[in-house]
């Protein structure tokens, strides 16, 4: 039941008092409660969630196997610092995400609060293994906010503007994609031209890339493209590092999205899907790479969180008893079955892509085929006062990408697509 008294506008009005104009809010609403893949704000209003707070409930709002591991864990304790008085639950996630990750070679794990985190601690492990300063990466990549995980986010603005001097020796190659022209001889060659030009890759400890962009508009890598970065890397002897960040847990069809690709990184970082809501992170890779740093070389006070570890365990039980990586890919086939029917009447959708449930559309000018940042916040405006919360992304901003709960329904998922549908009809029609 809504307050009568408290609304999205006196909420938004207090926040603008209180809370930094940093930090930035997609759609003018406070949630109230959620389930599954529906969310109720302040006033009683409800929404369709193709958001899942970017990525990070892959298992539903509030799934009750998850509340239940939450809740259990709370009863017994809620802190200690896994460095102080350890706890057996997050040595329980790390065995079963090292036989988890892909690979037969032995591997470690450890955990951190944020994907950010995971980021910066993975840069450690790789200098202390490799003796190397350089860390490659790519356009439009996004990797965190803090500021080395900020060095290799491949986009300025709103994220690198005003922060610089960026960390050095980080350095930024074309990322494939098939609809913007640029080719996987293109992403090769720049990281040559990199060797060549900019840094010696003796230098050079690891290559950090996304499976699928995320921030950069969605865009999934090839096996091609993956089978010959793993190349390069073992020809200079370079870490491979998978920010699996929001690929991992399932939304791609896959645990880890790497596994499509048939190609092994040498470290992956997790965040997002892995804790169901609650905030955790892990670098999870090859046990010799992991290992180099020494005792007291990482960690945080609040890093693997007990009540986080809880939910993680529990995460991992739902995606393998609820068969979500088979819901993802299905999930992914029905979203772009009816985008790409959309484009027969809809010409300012430009390009459909995707890999599992992680899925998008690129808006374009009609007339010039040009980005459209203009129309993909229209329609997130526009879905937004109809029930469905969209977000967007890309280099330019004319991308919208889906990230439902894999545990949605086929009938709510269909009214989400049929509220997009209707509202680029009506805009295709001048209405």
């Amino acid at each position: 039941m809504s307050n009568p008294t408290t609304t999205n506008a006196s909420l938004m009005t207090r926040r603008t008092a209180a809370v930094a104009r940093g930090i930035g809010n997609a759609h003018p609403v406070f949630a109230a409660r959620a389930q599954n893949a529906e969310l109720w704000d302040v006033e009683g209003k409800r929404f369709i969630d193709f958001c899942s707070g970017i990525a990070v409930v892959n298992t539903g709002h509030n799934h009750p196997r998850i509340v239940e591991a939450v809740s259990a864990q709370l009863e017994k304790h809620s802190h200690t610092c896994f460095q102080v008085a350890a706890y057996e639950s997050y040595v329980e996630l790390a065995e079963r995400l090292v036989a988890l990750a892909p690979g037969d070679a032995p591997k470690k794990a450890m955990f951190m609060s944020t994907g950010a985190e995971a980021i910066e601690n993975a840069v450690k492990i790789v200098r202390a293994y490799t003796g190397r300063p350089g860390v490659i990466a790519f356009n439009g990549a996004f990797h965190g906010r803090t500021m080395f995980a900020l060095a290799l986010t491949g986009k300025v603005v709103p994220y690198k503007a005003g922060f610089g001097p960026m960390a050095g020796e980080v350095y930024h190659a074309p990322y494939p994609s098939p609809y913007h022209g640029v080719t996987v001889d293109d992403a090769i060659e720049g990281i040559e031209k990199l060797f060549k030009n900019d840094i010696d890759p003796a230098r050079v400890g690891a290559i950090f890339v996304e499976p699928v962009q995320g921030e950069g508009g969605y865009i999934p890598g090839s096996a091609e493209f993956f089978q010959r970065l793993r190349a390069l890397c073992d020809a200079h002897g370079i870490l491979l590092v998978a920010d699996e960040i929001q690929t991992g847990i399932a939304r791609t069809g896959n645990l880890f999205a790497m596994e499509h690709f048939g190609v092994v990184p040498d470290l992956t970082t997790l965040a997002k899907g892995l804790g169901g809501g609650m905030p955790i992170s892990a670098v999870v890779g090859r046990a010799d790479v992991m290992d180099a740093v020494a005792p007291g070389g990482l960690g945080s006070t609040y890093a693997g969180h007990p009540m986080a570890c809880a939910a993680a365990l529990a995460v991992l039980d739902v995606v393998e008893k609820e068969a979500l990586c088979q819901r993802s890919a299905a999930i992914g086939e029905r979203l772009r079955a009816g985008f790409k029917r959309m484009t027969r009447d809809c010409k300012c959708i430009g390009d459909v892509r995707g890999l599992g449930a992680m899925t998008a559309i690129e808006l374009v000018d009609p007339a010039t085929g040009a980005p459209s940042a203009d129309i993909a916040n229209r329609l997130k405006a526009e879905a937004f006062n109809r029930g469905l919360l969209l977000l967007t992304c890309g280099s330019y901003g004319n991308v919208i990408r889906v990230m439902v709960p894999l545990t949605i329904s086929d009938a709510v998922l269909d009214e989400g697509i049929a509220i997009i549908e209707a509202v680029l009809s009506e805009r295709q029609n001048g209405n």
